[in-house]
């Protein structure tokens, strides 16, 4: 009995003893990251730089994060270096970096970030040549393949009178005539022209714009314009000048005419002119027209042309309001850019006061002409 009581004292003695180990270890285990988050927060807030000497033998270039070495200002790209050195270099403190001693030696040559030095100009591309500046030394002579002759002078230079420049420098001509053609209708034929001719610049022309009809030797009707035509814009020009109106039997009339002509979007060509007259008379003619190509060379042209009056005129035969109106078809083949036959039809009608005063004459209301022309410049 002596000897287990003796035995159980024993491992009392023991319960107690590792119990107080054990108390012990763990107050230790709990106070050590308290030290060392101690320890560390005291080493942010001094800002002192850890002595090179302290780093490991053998040490990768980067002890704590340390940047000393990587000169950036300005991004200089001219001497950026990423040479790799056979051994590291020993490290260096950088203050406010230091996270201690967490460095391990490397077991490979590293690159050595401590040598990047990427200058110290601001955004410095070092020889990078940009465009101007004088020719390189051999650059091709631009009179080498000329034999000497250079522009504006020497025996094929033009006279200064006749120096092209730009072509709004200078005044040009043209004869345009759309139609020239022959007409049939009703069993009766005719001939009928619509043209124009202009001098000028590129923004300012003198114009002339005819049409009429010629039966039977005669200059049945005409109309006959003579405008300035302006340009406002790259498709548009305005037109500003007057018109004479001719008529066989008929008294003639005289009107002023302001207008505008062009290129309407979706490639219409457009003249739309106003006019005034004496005694009150007003007028508005309106034309369009547009090309339906088949070919490189034959194409469609359809047209519509139509008049309105102010008031009426019994003694040439016009009424009120919308007095006629012609839509056209032509079939047209495009020999060269200033030679264009052609064949079409028209169908021609008249209204309102305009038809009474036709049908009083013994004249159609409605009427289908067949033709066929020619359209030509120079």
């Amino acid at each position: 009995m002596n000897s287990i009581n003796e035995k159980k004292g024993i491992l009392a003695v023991n319960t107690r003893i590792r119990k107080r180990i054990l108390g012990v270890a763990i107050a230790t285990l709990g106070a050590t990251p308290l030290f060392a988050n101690a320890q560390a927060h005291d080493a942010h807030s001094s800002h002192t730089a850890m002595p090179a000497s302290s780093a490991p033998a053998g040490a990768a270039n980067m002890p704590g994060m340390a940047h000393s070495k990587m000169n950036m200002p300005g991004m200089g790209h001219d001497t950026m270096k990423m040479k790799s050195t056979a051994a590291p270099k020993p490290a260096d403190g950088m203050p406010g970096m230091n996270h201690g001693q967490a460095n391990t030696a490397p077991t490979a040559p590293a690159h050595d970030m401590g040598a990047m030095d990427m200058g110290g100009g601001e955004m410095d591309h070092g020889d990078m040549q940009m465009q101007g500046g004088s020719a390189p030394p051999d650059a091709r002579d631009p009179n080498a393949y000329s034999d000497g002759y250079v522009r504006n002078a020497g025996k094929y230079a033009l006279p200064p009178s006749e120096a092209l420049i730009m072509s709004d420098a200078h005044n040009f001509g043209s004869v345009y005539f759309d139609r020239l053609e022959y007409v049939k209708a009703r069993g009766e034929e005719w001939a009928a022209y619509e043209g124009e001719a202009w001098y000028g610049s590129t923004y300012n022309r003198a114009v002339i714009k005819a049409e009429g009809e010629i039966a039977s030797g005669k200059l049945q009707e005409s109309k006959t314009q003579l405008l300035w035509r302006h340009a406002v814009s790259t498709f548009w020009d305005t037109e500003l000048g007057v018109r004479f109106d001719h008529g066989h039997g008929a008294p003639n009339r005289e009107w002023l005419a302001f207008g505008v002509k062009g290129l309407a979007p979706y490639w219409f060509d457009v003249d739309a002119t106003a006019y005034v007259g004496p005694s009150g008379r007003t007028a508005l003619w309106l034309k369009a027209e547009y090309d339906i190509l088949l070919t490189q060379k034959l194409y469609l042209q359809p047209s519509v042309e139509v008049n309105f009056y102010g008031k009426n005129d019994e003694r040439r035969g016009i009424g009120s309001g919308l007095s006629d109106g012609t839509a056209g078809l032509r079939l047209k083949y495009e020999v060269t850019r200033q030679f264009v036959p052609y064949i079409g039809v028209e169908w021609s009608s008249k209204f309102g006061k305009t038809a009474d005063y036709a049908r009083a004459e013994g004249a159609a209301k409605q009427e289908t002409r067949f033709v066929a022309g020619l359209s030509f410049r120079f």
